[in-house]
């Protein structure tokens, strides 16, 4: 069954293009920066956390991968990476990019704590779209979100708890009504 879900996860991944290189978080930074209300939150966050590309897969039982950048007052300060684990009604695999925006430096603390989560989420994501909202379990709530292509990054308008996030939907097709968290690792360069 690890297996199974290791290559429909890695299958998500290469829907979406080529891995995340070190060029590939500025050109998702300019894509969100460009699109609907993502760009304003660039003007007066404390900081993000950037992934141009989760892989997300299941079959009963899913999973979910991407790497990612995060940055304080625009400096890049760490690395991190996030994993999603969900059992329920699931089948397929999509690709997307996701920005997290941390209104303030609690928030951010909160996050580089490394040992941070979103909990339980629902979403329904097709071809070159998408729409998703998640449910905060573990103190923070990720806000809802949608996008199509490059040209559209959500509609959240407001932090909650501290942080917003926005996703852009990059490939495949997925249907899900699972429960699962998100979580997230923070490894400072050095």
């Amino acid at each position: 069954m690890k297996r199974k879900l290791t290559t429909l996860v890695l299958a998500a991944t290469i829907l979406a293009g080529s891995p995340a290189w070190a060029d590939s978080y500025s050109d998702t930074v300019d894509v969100y920066k460009n699109a609907g209300e993502s760009g304003a939150f660039f003007k007066n966050c404390y900081g993000y956390a950037v992934f141009p590309t989760i892989g997300k897969g299941g079959l009963g039982i899913g999973g979910a991968h991407g790497d990612g950048r995060v940055y304080e007052q625009g400096k890049y300060v760490a690395d991190t990476s996030m994993t999603q684990v969900t059992v329920g009604l699931q089948a397929g695999g999509q690709a997307f990019s996701q920005i997290i925006f941390f209104e303030n430096k609690a928030a951010f603390d909160q996050f580089a704590s490394g040992n941070f989560e979103f909990g339980a989420g629902v979403s329904a994501v097709a071809i070159k779209s998408g729409a998703s909202g998640s449910v905060g379990t573990t103190g923070a709530t990720a806000s809802a979100s949608s996008g199509s292509g490059k040209t559209g990054a959500g509609t959240a308008s407001n932090y909650r708890k501290g942080m917003a996030v926005f996703t852009i939907a990059k490939g495949g097709l997925m249907y899900e009504a699972s429960l699962g968290g998100q979580k997230f690792s923070y490894k400072p360069v050095k």
